[in-house]
């Protein structure tokens, strides 16, 4: 066993062995015994009241598996935003890959939904005060203070407004007061941070209490750009946020307004594996006194066959630097603002709640979509805007002398989701991919060839070698210069053109007949592009009219069993429009192709002979700025789909509750907001067709078993066992030049969750959280032939099979009216697979992996006996620990893969003043 992996072992040993510790400790504390009141002023082990089931209920009691992190926790493990909540919770976790704002994910289980193309609606839904966040990244921004956070794992929609096929956090934020207070917050730390947060909260009137939060936080950036000063995934970002609450005793009424801004570079990738291709990016950058590749000097890894021309640091720690282009930048603004209105009113044996949001979301964003030092391509002006309207109506009460609780509720969403996207061509596009044909088809053409003349005029194209007059119209000549195989091929292409007679072509069906023009053609460089040439920009928009009708039942048969019954009808509408514009140079070629030219049909029947016209036009008209497929496309589609749960509790006695569930969950549809999706016809495809862009809906069945035990007022143990069968999961995977959307027919999720809670005093308190989590594509599919070839019956990636989570916070009494803080956190991950390439079939192992590694986090300070202010000092990512957090395979750059870095070493002092 690794040393790693035997921490995952020792947790759950420890978490077994709880119980004894906790009756061991109250044995040793029962004398003195503590005055009823003392007993009573602090909140037992996992006594947080939750309102998982729209019933207020401690999560003890609640028969779902449920992840309930209280503001004490919070506040001492740094919650800044949802991100941030993996350390305490270990089935949950989050990635992010080319942008924090439309390329975050959410995962619970093992299961998400790719975060890099804003079509997609995620698996794990986000509830903010019961508004649900359209996307993951919408979701990540700056926290308020909060009341609580509850992690709810497996299909949610009975309850909740929108139906989610994986989970939901469900984040509650602190509500206005009805006396005076608030706090004032400032932190400073490394990399130059540093940070401001207050609220204001108090009574206007007997019946209305107003709240007002804001905050600001900025941080340099933690990766290094080596060809200038400049640092990237850097923090500056500022949100205001104003409530008020109306309480008239039957009803109560809760407006929120927020606004939330950032002015970022986000998100920078660091070369991880170099491949036959580096030596040619370095080459054109270093023309230009520019690194186009960083990587860790003096660290080499032999590949098994021995060969060190490759650098593979997959196993290793990498330096946080990379290679821009000085012109090109990460620049990344978002601007979101919304409000709502929650309406409760107790109607007497009912209670109606009523919640409508709107939300407006937009991005603008930059990118140097080559992560290297040369300028082959960018986005400048890339936007993505989300504006929502959701109406979520819910009647609930009892009946038959509290048998039933019932819940009956409806839930409406209208979405506008505009993306336009600018893919453009920089300065060193042509010479990119001239220099590629140069280093690999040289030598085959006499040492040198291009396609696009930016080499110089000393270097041939393909077609000027194969035209040579000084070469004679002979086989034995041709044979001589060009070799026994080319020569016949180089005789009929001569006669085609013109330059040889008919008879010098040998081989059988070869037409021969002179061809207008091809010689010209062939002898002179290819149309290039020209620097800002591509999306001229692309322009998608999905809309979308969701509604559902909902019911959640508990029947309470005895006191101590109760069975639930929910149902959930789903109707969804999306209707897509896409205007598609490229004016790119070197797809000109191409589109001669297309459209039947006899001179570019006969040079391209030729450089298909010899193995090149492929990889000429994914690199020259790549399907991402592909004029072929301009034009304006529509497509729409309706789903339909029945939810539901089914679940059996009983308690047998206060401290002991066990359940069995099963639950059918669902996710739309939708449309990969991509043109790359589109398929040419030069390529064997049938042309692009607006259908082409969707991919179908996911469905899910979920089975849990677990008990809820609390033993002590100082001790809680959790236990789920889950098996979730997931049918046409939306999978957003590498073609090997563009990212496409799989609906894979089968994948399984199966596992078990631990959690404990141990507060064997009111200052001592240890949360610990281990899960075991297997999540597969199953191996009775077929991948052949698809981009996820040879991972049936895979982990899937970035997905740990093993994950501990320990969470120890210590406040001993110092002084009277003064306590210390000692709060420490760990999460540990075994090792998992990094996007990039198949696994080898040996060791299971992707190109990038991480082995296991852990993350802890720690504070220390004092603070006052009533929680009023307090002071810190704290760090996070004590060890430095450098892990990816997710990678890719580098488009148009074969064997070379990228990978984003985790976040370095942070460390600061924090102090809180209250009022």
């Amino acid at each position: 066993m690794k040393k790693l992996d035997l921490l995952a072992a020792t947790a759950l040993t420890l978490l077994m062995a709880t119980p004894a510790f906790a009756q061991e400790t109250a044995t040793t504390t029962a004398a003195p015994a503590p005055d009823e009141s003392q007993a009573d002023d602090y909140q037992g082990a996992n006594e947080i009241v939750v309102t998982a089931t729209r019933r207020n209920e401690t999560v003890q009691d609640v028969p779902i598996a449920i992840t309930a992190i209280g503001p004490e926790l919070l506040q001492n493990a740094g919650v800044e935003n949802v991100r941030d909540l993996e350390q305490l919770a270990p089935s949950l976790q989050s990635s992010t890959g080319q942008s924090s704002a439309t390329g975050t994910t959410i995962y619970l289980r093992g299961i998400t939904t790719g975060g890099d193309n804003p079509g997609f609606e995620p698996a794990v839904g986000v509830f903010i005060d019961g508004v649900f966040r359209a996307r993951a990244g919408v979701a990540i921004a700056e926290l308020p203070e909060l009341e609580r956070v509850e992690v709810l794992r497996g299909p949610q929609g009975t309850l909740f407004g929108r139906n989610t096929s994986a989970g939901a956090l469900s984040i509650f934020t602190a509500q206005p007061q009805f006396e005076l207070g608030g706090y004032a917050e400032g932190m400073v730390g490394n990399y130059g941070a540093y940070g401001v947060k207050g609220a204001i909260t108090g009574p206007v009137s007997q019946s209305l209490a107003l709240r007002l939060d804001a905050g600001y936080r900025k941080r340099d950036g933690y990766i290094e750009d080596v060809n200038s000063e400049r640092a990237i995934n850097d923090i500056n970002r500022w949100n205001v946020r104003g409530q008020a609450l109306l309480d008239t005793g039957d009803i109560t009424f809760r407006l929120i307004g927020d606004y939330y801004e950032t002015d970022e570079q986000c998100c920078g990738a660091v070369s991880a594996v170099r491949g036959s291709l580096a030596g040619v990016i370095e080459g054109v950058a270093a023309a230009q006194g520019l690194d186009g590749l960083y990587f860790t000097p003096g660290i080499t890894r032999p590949f098994p066959n021995g060969s060190t021309t490759q650098l593979n640091f997959s196993q290793m720690p990498l330096e946080r630097r990379m290679a821009i282009s000085p012109n090109r930048d990460y620049a990344e603004k978002v601007r979101d603002w919304g409000f709502s209105g929650e309406l409760n009113w107790d109607l007497g044996s009912t209670k109606l709640t009523s919640i409508t949001a709107y939300r407006d979301w937009r991005v603008i964003r930059n990118q140097d979509i080559d992560f290297s030092g040369i300028d082959r391509a960018y986005r400048d002006g890339y936007r993505n805007e989300l504006t929502d309207f959701t109406q979520e109506l819910r009647l609930q009460g009892s009946a038959f002398g509290g048998k039933l609780d019932w819940l009956i509720g409806g839930f409406y969403l209208n979405e506008t989701n505009k993306l336009r996207d600018v893919v453009q061509i920089g300065n060193d596009g042509n010479r990119y991919v001239d220099s590629i044909f140069n280093a690999l088809a040289g030598p085959s053409f006499g040492g040198s060839v291009q396609f696009f003349g930016s080499l110089g005029p000393t270097v041939p194209t393909p077609g000027a070698v194969f035209l040579n007059p000084a070469v004679p119209n002979s086989l034995p000549a041709l044979t001589a210069v060009y070799g026994a195989r080319l020569a016949p091929l180089v005789g009929c292409f001569r006669a085609q053109a013109g330059t040889a007679p008919a008879g010098l072509c040998v081989i059988p069906g070869f037409p021969s007949t002179p061809i207008p023009g091809l010689a010209a053609l062939a002898a002179s460089p290819l149309p290039g592009a020209v620097a800002g040439q591509g999306n001229n920009p692309d322009d998608f928009r999905v809309k979308t009219n969701a509604f559902a009708l909902f019911t959640h039942n508990i029947i309470n048969v005895t006191d101590k069993l109760s069975v639930t019954l929910g149902a959930r009808w789903n109707h969804e509408k999306k209707d897509m429009t896409a205007s598609i514009n490229n004016n790119l140079g070197s797809c000109g070629f191409f589109d001669q192709v297309r459209a039947g030219n006899p001179a570019a049909t006969a040079y391209a029947n030729v450089l298909r002979q010899l193995g090149l016209f492929n990889n000429l036009f994914l690199l020259s008209c790549n399907p991402a700025v592909n004029s072929e497929f301009n034009g304006n496309y529509q497509d729409d589609f309706t789903d339909n789909e029945i939810t539901g749960t089914a679940k059996l509790a009983y308690k047998f006695s206060d401290k002991l509750l066990a359940y069995a569930s099963f639950d059918h969950g669902y996710k739309s549809g939708g449309y990969n907001l991509d043109q790359a999706t589109f398929d040419s016809v030069l390529l064997g495809g049938n042309g692009a067709q607006g259908s082409d862009l969707r991919f179908g809906a996911e469905t899910n069945d979920a089975y849990e078993i677990g008990f809820k035990a609390s033993p002590s007022r100082a001790f809680t143990l959790n236990v789920a066992a889950f098996y979730m069968n997931f049918y046409n999961l939306q999978s957003l995977v590498f073609s090997g030049n563009n990212f496409v959307v799989q609906n894979v027919a089968k994948s399984i999720s199966k596992g078990v969750e631990i959690e404990s809670t141990i507060r064997p005093a009111r200052d001592l308190t240890f949360q610990l959280g281990y899960s075991y989590i297997s999540a597969k594509y199953s191996d009775s599919n077929d991948f052949t032939g698809t981009p996820l070839q040879g991972q049936e019956g895979r982990q899937f990636n970035n997905q740990p099979e093993h994950t501990v989570t320990i969470a120890t916070t210590w406040t001993p009494r110092l002084t009277d009216g003064i306590n210390g803080l000692v709060h420490v956190d760990m999460r540990y991950n075994s090792e998992v697979t990094i996007p990039s390439s198949n696994p080898d079939p040996a060791t299971g192992r992707t190109t990038l992996f991480n082995p296991g590694y852990a993350l802890i986090n720690a504070a220390v300070g004092v603070q006052s006996s009533d929680g009023k202010w307090r002071g810190e000092i704290f760090v996070e990512n004590a060890t430095n620990q450098y892990y990816h957090i997710t990678g890719f395979a580098v488009p148009e750059q074969t064997g070379n893969y990228a990978a984003y870095p985790g976040l370095p070493r942070f460390y600061g002092a924090r102090v809180r003043f209250g009022f």
